[in-house]
Order: structure tokens, then C-alpha cells, then sequence
């Protein structure tokens, strides 16, 4: 039989993408591993992979469909002898994509890939033969229904499907072998149903509110692209959800700047210029291991101790941010942390990151020095247990330890915590240590 290519779930929290490009056409022999086509996500754009090999024998879905829900058959896949008249199945529509029941629905090809549960406990049983109803046209109902409904002996052309545009599914069957079905379609309990969207809690004014406030003014509407959205719900789920409080130092600058200009000189053979981003990345990482406690995250009923510091660092890119994720950066040079961080910023501006390079850590740094800011509160990454938000190192008038008048480059720093990953004290710990490593860079490099 054909075989379904579904809209493949790239990361594990993605739950619609982008179809941006086809690299193959309608005939095309495919083999597996074969590059299909490009998939953008919220946050990068990807390659999709063939499975099996075939004839690529009607593609559903354009380039430049969005909103394309994960499952959601894109094209359909000829084996060795099946021809394109062999695929009955219509083009799903890209505006209401979410077939929530097409692993089973009848019309379809059998087979797919990356499909979620659907009849997969029944494989190799037969379904009994298509029904039709009363006036003669052919009834929806999925496999599984089917099965269900020629054990019990119940009449489908009786029955009202509550499955997406009116099938008949196995929760229907059951309330009527219940006898509860004319009176009402079963609410869908199929596995192969997507879960209803829970209402987002209401965050100001609609957009038609908002829209009328400003009628008669001069306006563009900029529509939200995935990366935008997830952006919004993500940070609003943070600063609802998560117990921030906030930890300040001032840091002084002068030895680090010191040493970080005589270790340039002699890496200049190498071609690397480290920057004080680097030397951060590298103090933080070191004061997760000497305060291993706040090495840790938010497993929503539980807290996951890390031993490794993957350290994130937030990228500003067109339209939004990223966080890509050094792991083991304690365990690392300052230079190859200073190649790495250019590596994964490079490709985070063209978005071309995978999952896995932007996903887990336990701590971020979000620097916004090079703008000129003195000082911010940062909203934490979840699950992170803090983030550090990083200001510019400006000359200030300072008090030494003699008592004596000076001038300094000092960086104001703000350690934003989450309470139930990390009490006060010992988030003043996490963030004493970070300043002492700071001041101190010699002692990074013990």
C-alpha cells in the first residue's frame, strides 16, 4: 500500500512547523536518507529525512504551508509497483491540518511515518469490508471502529461520528454497544485524537479590542511567526509559573581586562581573540561545580541535580532569540568555549541549529553589555534554575581596600533564581563565586 509521509515532530515540543521547501517532485525515486524537504520549526529550519525508498507519488502539502500540525500527512510514497491511481486519499487542508484521527481514517494509505498511536495493537488483523449508509454513500469510520463495531454487532449507518468532519470512531462504537450513541456522539477518547487546546489565560485585551482603540491611526499589523509565538507563551508561562527573585553584585573588571589583553597577544598566532563573554561563560561554569547545589532544575514535582555545566548563552537573531547550550563548559579551554560560542551564534543567526544544541542546560547568561546597558532583570529559561543577566563595564569612582578613592571598570550583574530550585543563600553563593572567578582570572585557569 502507499505510504503516508507525515509531518515529522522535530523537537520535543514542537507541534507545528513550516513546510518551507520540497527538494524533491511528484515521481521523483527516493532512497532512504534522501532529503525530502526543509521544515522550519519555532526555531530553526531543518532537514527531513526518507525513511523508505519509492516514488514520491503526490505531495499534499505545498512549500510555504505554515501551521502544518505534527502527524499531519504532507505526501504519500509509492512502493515497487503502485502507481499514482492507487492513492485515494485527498489533499488534507493546510487550515485544518489537525487530522485528528488520520492514522485511521479509511480514505488513507496504510503506512506512514513518524505516526503516533493508532491501531498499532491490532496489526495484522483485517478491518471488515468499507460500510455505506443508508443512501448508499460510503460511510467514515476508522479501522479501528470498524473491528470494534463487527464484534458487537452494531449498526454503524445508525451511529453520528464525533471523529474530525463526522467519522465514526472507536469511542462511538462504545457508547453505542452502551446503548448511548443515537442520543448523542461519544466524546472522542481515540489515542490517535489530538488533545484539545487548553484556553490561554487571558493576557490584556483581545487583538480586536486593541485593533479599535487605534482606528483612524496609521498602523502595521505584523503577524506572529512561530518562533515569536513560542516566545510569548514560553516567557508569559515564566513569569506566571516560575517564583523569580533577584540577586545584584557589582563586578570589577580592571584584572580581567588586564589579562584578557596579554592572553590575545600570544594567541594572535592562533587566530583566536577571546572576549569577556568567554571569561563569563567560563566563571559560571566553574561556580556551578564549586556551588554544585545550584547546578540544578525544575522537573515540575521533582529537582534534577546536574553534574556537568551546560551553560546557555542567550543569541539575538532576526525576529527573536536562541540559547544555545555549551556543554561541559567547565571542563573546556577559554579558547575552544570562545571558538565554540562563535560556532553556534554564527548558525543560530542563519537558524540552522539542531534540537539538541539549543536544549537542556541548568544555568544562561543573557549579555546585553554591548548595548550599553548598565543593568536588567533577565525572565528564567525553564526548566534553568537562574540566568544571569549581564550589564556594561563602565568607569565608576570606587573605594579600595585601603580606604583610598579610585576609579574602576565595573559590570553590574543580576542573578535572576528560581525559589524552588534555589533558596536565597545559596543563590548568593552561586552568585559570589561567579564575581571572586571574575575578579580573579587567573585562579579559571588552575
Amino acid at each position: 500500500m502507499p505510504i503516508e509521509i507525515l509531518m515529522p515532530a522535530l523537537s520535543p515540543t514542537m507541534e507545528e512547523g513550516t513546510l518551507a521547501k520540497w527538494l524533491v517532485s511528484e515521481g521523483d525515486s527516493v532512497s532512504s536518507g534522501d532529503i525530502l524537504c526543509e521544515i522550519e520549526t519555532d526555531k530553526a529550519t531543518m532537514e527531513f529525512e526518507a525513511v523508505d525508498e519509492g516514488t514520491i507519488g503526490k505531495i499534499l502539502i505545498g512549500d510555504g504551508s505554515e501551521g502544518v500540525k505534527v502527524n499531519t500527512p504532507i505526501a504519500v510514497l509509492l512502493e515497487e509497483g503502485e502507481e499514482a491511481s492507487d492513492i485515494d486519499a485527498p489533499a488534507p487542508d493546510t487550515k485544518d491540518s489537525a487530522k485528528e484521527d488520520a492514522p485511521d481514517q479509511d480514505a488513507a494509505p496504510e503506512k506512514g511515518y513518524g505516526r503516533g498511536e493508532s491501531d498499532a495493537n491490532d496489526t495484522g488483523k483485517s478491518s471488515p469490508a468499507v460500510p455505506k449508509g443508508n443512501d448508499g454513500k460510503r460511510l467514515f469510520v476508522t479501522p479501528l471502529a470498524r473491528r470494534i463495531a463487527a464484534d458487537k454487532g452494531v449498526d454503524l449507518t445508525e451511529l453520528s461520528g464525533s471523529g474530525p468532519h463526522g467519522r465514526i470512531i472507536k469511542a462511538d462504537v462504545e457508547a453505542a454497544s452502551a446503548g448511548s450513541a443515537k442520543a448523542k456522539p461519544a466524546e472522542s477518547t481515540d489515542t490517535t485524537s489530538a488533545p484539545a487546546a487548553k484556553a490561554a489565560p487571558a493576557a490584556g485585551p483581545s487583538a480586536d479590542a486593541v485593533m479599535k482603540m487605534y482606528e483612524g491611526r496609521d498602523f502595521e499589523e505584523i503577524s506572529l511567526n512561530g518562533m515569536r509565538k513560542t516566545i510569548a507563551a514560553r516567557l508569559t508561562e515564566a513569569k506566571q509559573s516560575i517564583p523569580h527573585f533577584y540577586l545584584r553584585r557589582d563586578i570589577e573588571l580592571d584584572a580581567l581586562l588586564k589579562f584578557r589583553g596579554e592572553l590575545n597577544k600570544q594567541l594572535e598566532a592562533r587566530d583566536v581573540k577571546l572576549s569577556v563573554n568567554d571569561f563569563i561563560i567560563k566563571a559560571c561554569a566553574l561556580a556551578l561545580q564549586t556551588v554544585s547545589d545550584a547546578n540544578a532544575v525544575w522537573a515540575g514535582d521533582r529537582i534534577l541535580k546536574l553534574k556537568p555545566s551546560d551553560v546557555a548563552v542567550a543569541v539575538a537573531i532576526e525576529g527573536g532569540l536562541f540559547t544555545p547550550v555549551l556543554k561541559d563548559a567547565e571542563m573546556k579551554s577559554l579558547s575552544t568555549l570562545s571558538a565554540e560560542m562563535k560556532d553556534l551564534a554564527a548558525r543560530a543567526r542563519d537558524r540552522k541549529l539542531a534540537p539538541h544544541e539549543y536544549q537542556g542546560g541548568s544555568f544562561a547568561i543573557s549579555n546585553l553589555g554591548m548595548f550599553g546597558i548598565d543593568n536588567f532583570d533577565a525572565v528564567i529559561n525553564p526548566p534553568h534554575g537562574a540566568i544571569l543577566a549581564v550589564g556594561a563595564g563602565v568607569k565608576k569612582p570606587v573605594v579600595g581596600k585601603d580606604g583610598e578613592l579610585a576609579v574602576a571598570t565595573v559590570m553590574s550583574v543580576t542573578l535572576s533564581v528560581d525559589h524552588r530550585v534555589i533558596d536565597g543563600a545559596l543563590g548568593a553563593q552561586l552568585l559570589s563565586a561567579i564575581k571572586d572567578n571574575l575578579e580573579n582570572p587567573l585562579t579559571m585557569l588552575a
